[in-house]
């Protein structure tokens, strides 16, 4: 399953590496917050060279990132791993779908920050 997620870079984790059946190997595992009415934090693993592309991201800035989510069991237990493959830079005022920004013009009422919602009577409905 492959995904793209977008979010602010919070934190990164120590980089580890070690030796496998493959040859060394290195990983660094970074926290994304996301950026919707909901803001999750999401842990995301980044391996071998790529790993690199993190040196260049500060804390704080926004990234859209390309996921891939796969789980696999162990003794009866299953993990979760959420690996990237994509790390790009975002704009703070960059839209990654291509919708431009709505104006307040074309905000719907419950949207609009102007709106001061006082009811035209007492009815609570």
């Amino acid at each position: 399953m492959s995904l793209d997620i977008t979010g602010k870079l919070i934190t990164k984790l120590p980089q580890q590496s070690g030796q496998g059946k493959n040859g060394t190997w290195t990983k660094q595992d970074f926290i994304i917050e996301t950026q919707e009415q909901f803001p999750k934090k999401v842990c995301i693993s980044i391996w071998g060279d790529k790993a690199k592309e993190l040196d260049n991201v500060a804390i704080g800035e926004s990234l859209k990132i390309g996921i891939n989510i796969e789980s696999r069991e162990f003794n009866g237990k299953w993990y979760t791993d959420v690996k990237a493959w994509r790390i790009e830079k975002q704009g703070a005022a960059q839209r990654n779908d291509g919708a431009p920004m709505p104006s307040d013009e074309t905000l719907p009422p419950f949207l609009d920050p102007t709106n001061t919602f006082e009811p035209a009577d007492d009815l609570p409905f």
